[in-house]
């Protein structure tokens, strides 16, 4: 019984992100809470790719019909990932991170989320060995325009603008703290899903398909609550987070480390004009980093904290702070498929 979690363990390994293993288990104990030992068996018998049932059924000799109804429910409880092409559903296996555990946000309870917490320093670990970021930061509508040039793939209202199938859900981070015993007063409902990643949502009742109206006023509230956007790290946009650095657990590392910057993916960065700024101190209370401190009489960046999310900029009342693109940044990568390809290479099981 326990060798089927060993070999799932190490299946999931060799997805882009990894599943490593941990000195006391923990990673087994969440497999096992997750997965029956027959959903863990046909899992690894499923491609990286999205697949028909009928290809699926013929690859492992498996009747067609029953193998739907198995792969539609490990979907609908957020194991593997479905796509959408018309009337047909594909399935595939997906990693863990951004993915199944993203995917439980219906089947929460506080035993996997201790658990998670315990086995999150270890998938981290993967995370931070890879040079491509599953997430950026993008200023939110506020401080564009007020400062440098803001690239095509940071104009986020632009890109919400142009999809078709959006959803909304709740911040699966907030509800674990919740969970945890450590509630956050940040709106919940307010992370967001596009194309193939929304209407996987919305088929498995996990959030609510909304307009592009809808969408754009979602990101008002977060800007207003003072939440980081964090989009997929693609120029096409599959998703966006709505982060505070109490429950993400990446802007929670990154805030507790001498240089943030240094951990996420940013393209700008907040400049103070001495000369306008009056040392009010709205910045300082607003940044979600703590990248801005008192100066002699003014406030004064502090070097390698600042992620680019632009809240400050807004709530300058004399507009002394603007944002500046970083030099030589590359474009991030076109699509989830790309950066999960360019992350597979980097860790070598590509």
């Amino acid at each position: 019984m326990g060798d089927v979690y060993t070999s799932l363990r190490e299946f999931l390994d060799k997805t882009p992100v990894g599943f490593p293993e941990t000195p006391d288990g923990v990673e087994i104990k969440i497999l096992k809470k997750l997965y029956t030992p027959e959903e863990a068996e046909l899992t690894m018998k499923l491609a990286l790719e999205p697949e028909e049932v009928p290809v699926i059924a013929k690859r492992i000799g498996a009747d067609e019909a029953e193998l739907a109804a198995k792969l539609e429910d490990m979907a609908q409880k957020g194991l593997i990932y479905r796509v959408r092409d018309g009337d047909k559903k594909l399935y595939q296996a997906f990693q863990f991170i951004v993915g199944v555990y993203e995917f439980q946000l219906n089947r929460l309870d506080k035993e996997f989320c201790e658990l998670f917490e315990q086995y999150l320093p270890y998938i981290g670990m993967n995370m931070a060995s890879v040079q491509t970021n599953q997430l950026r930061v993008v200023p939110v509508e506020s401080a564009v325009g007020k400062g440098g040039t803001v690239e095509p793939y940071n104009q986020i209202r632009d890109l919400v603008k142009e999809q078709t199938t959006i959803c909304v859900q709740n911040c699966i981070c907030r509800l674990e703290q919740d969970l945890l015993g450590h509630p956050c007063e940040k709106p919940k409902e307010i992370c967001i899903g596009f194309g193939d990643m929304a209407q996987f949502t919305i088929d498995n009742k996990a959030g609510r398909q909304i307009s592009v109206d809808e969408c754009l006023k979602v990101l008002e509230k977060a800007e207003e609550a003072g939440l980081v956007l964090q989009p997929s790290n693609s120029e096409k946009l599959e998703w966006i987070c709505c982060c505070c650095s109490c429950c993400c657990p990446g802007l929670k590392i990154a805030k507790s480390t001498p240089r943030p910057q240094d951990l996420v993916r940013t393209y700008y960065e907040a400049k103070i004009d001495a000369d306008e700024c009056t040392g009010c101190g709205d910045c300082i209370e607003r940044c979600p980093m703590d990248a801005i401190a008192d100066g002699d009489n003014v406030s004064e960046m502090v070097d390698g904290r600042c992620i680019g999310c632009g809240l400050c900029v807004d709530v300058c009342p004399v507009e002394a702070i603007t944002l500046e693109p970083k030099p030589d940044m590359d474009a991030p990568p076109k699509d989830f498929s790309d950066m999960l390809n360019r992350i597979a290479t980097e860790r070598g099981v590509a």
